[in-house]
């Protein structure tokens, strides 16, 4: 039977640092990097006698994050310990949620192939982080720990398996991720491990009621690798169940060089970690007055600014989406629209020039938003500089990569590259003049009907004159020599 005939089902835990300066329960910092244990103390580590004390910033961030996705936040959630055994984890336990989440229910909407898709979520819970195995760190491959990590604050957002195939999962957590960065709650830094999931995947045949047996996928860190374990998962399942063979229920691994999971250990339930009360934490009693006074400072969503894009400034769905995939860069496109004019042709010619070349050079460079040399308001001076006619496409590419790599202003480097084009209607006539005269045969296939041989023209004219004719002045020539 063809994997055709069967229905993948997916849920997600997704694991979002939350953007405090220190860790949930002590001062350490949250920076990333550093030297392997620099920002630990005895609380992270885990040493006896020592005691968590709650920050207050991770619980304001996870009632912010519930309440823009829909969920009921509780007056009163209980702290537990999650106990299970592995080098990272240096108490032996991880302080988590299990009974009592700080927030339940709630919901991402997601669009795919224009169609809206709306996955239900299970609950938010705070907890702390893990440290990390670091392998191969000295000349003879030995393996350490670094517990920089370990006590950083997290939020996990457990979906319900309402998710259908690998894209809608990729989409799921591309919104997902759009919203928490424009909440401020999380930088959305997948390639660091700020972002990451877990997938739990199972198959059943078409048709079918019941779930098939579902194994968890751990810890992936990019759009491409959920999608490609996914789908190898969906498969390896069909292949089993095709063979006559039973689905373990199992933690699994994706292995990116292989394109394909692999078994890590026999998936655990909740009483494998022996969940109990936090004795050291009090609960979490959150005031109506604080979630109130929270829901009013919500920021403006993805969706909905996806909304305004569309309805008042004119833009697709496809360029509002990419805008507001990055909180920063949305940010970024509207001060760059402010500063250069109101209106769907303004905002289209912005939208273009985010999307496109500084998304290129962005990638190139690694660099976000902030760090852009090239500011909202040297871009408007290079739109303006295109309106004046001073620069054309080309030479305007070129200001805009010299500024992104430089911070020189627009005018400058315009002049110190001499890439101001050439609208004197003498220089430009002379070199229509040569060109026309050097192809006679094109001439007369255009006078006789050729009319799309004008590119032709054009390109010839700016590759004499170095690419600097004014566009607008060498199409009416060419037109009013040619007879048009």
């Amino acid at each position: 039977m063809p994997i055709s005939d069967f229905q993948v089902v997916i849920g997600l835990e997704v694991h979002a640092q939350l953007l405090t300066a220190s860790k949930i329960f002590c001062g350490c910092s949250t920076a990333f990097g550093g030297a392997p244990n620099a920002h630990t103390c005895p609380v992270c580590l885990g040493l006896p006698g020592a005691l968590p004390a709650l920050n207050r910033s991770v619980v304001e961030m996870a009632v912010r994050t519930g309440l823009a996705l829909g969920c009921e936040i509780r007056p009163k959630s209980v702290f537990a310990r999650k106990n299970y055994f592995y080098p990272d984890l240096p108490k032996g336990y991880q302080i988590s949620q299990y009974e009592l989440p700080i927030c339940e229910g709630g919901e991402v909407t997601f669009t795919l192939d224009g169609r809206d898709h709306t996955a239900r979520l299970v609950r938010i819970h705070m907890e702390e982080d893990a440290g990390k195995n670091v392998h191969d760190v000295s000349a003879d491959g030995s393996s350490g720990v670094d517990l920089n990590r370990a006590g950083v604050p997290l939020v996990e957002i457990v979906s319900r398996p309402d998710l259908r195939s690998a894209e809608e999962a990729v989409e799921y957590l591309k919104a997902l991720r759009a919203i928490l960065m424009a909440l401020g709650v999380n930088d959305g830094n997948m390639q660091e491990g700020s972002l990451r999931c877990d997938a739990n995947v199972s198959v059943m045949r078409k048709g079918a009621s019941e779930l098939g047996t579902r194994c968890e996928i751990k810890n992936m860190n990019s759009f491409r690798f959920l999608k490609q374990a996914i789908e190898f998962e969906a498969r390896r399942q069909v292949e089993l169940i095709e063979a006559g063979e039973p689905v373990v229920q199992e933690t699994r691994l994706f292995d990116p060089d292989r394109g394909e999971t692999r078994s890590m250990r026999s998936k655990e339930e909740a009483h494998d970690y022996r969940y109990f009360p936090e004795p050291d934490l009090p609960p979490v009693i959150v005031e109506a007055a604080l979630v109130e006074r929270i829901r009013a400072g919500l920021p403006e969503l993805p969706r909905a600014k996806v909304e305004r894009y569309q309805r008042s400034l004119g833009l697709s769905a496809q360029d509002a989406g990419n805008l507001v995939a990055d909180a920063a860069v949305s940010a970024w496109f509207d001060a760059a629209l402010a500063a250069y004019g109101a209106g769907p042709e303004a905002a289209k010619k912005v939208a273009n020039w985010v999307i496109g070349e500084l998304a290129r050079l962005a990638n190139e460079t690694g660099e976000a938003p902030a760090a852009w040399k090239l500011t909202p308001a040297r871009l408007a001076a290079v739109l303006r500089l295109i309106d004046a006619g001073t620069i054309g496409g080309p030479g305007a590419k070129q200001v805009v990569e010299e500024v992104f790599r430089t911070g020189a202003e627009p005018d400058a480097v315009v002049k110190a590259k001499g890439l101001a084009q050439v609208s004197d209607e003498g220089a430009i006539e002379a070199a229509v003049d040569k060109v026309l005269a050097a192809n006679p045969g094109e001439v007369e296939k255009y006078r006789g009907g050729r009319k799309n041989l004008v590119g032709f023209f054009v390109g010839q004219v700016m590759k004499e004159m170095r690419g600097k004719g004014n566009p607008a002045v060498v199409n009416a020539l060419l037109r009013r020599k040619l007879g048009d």
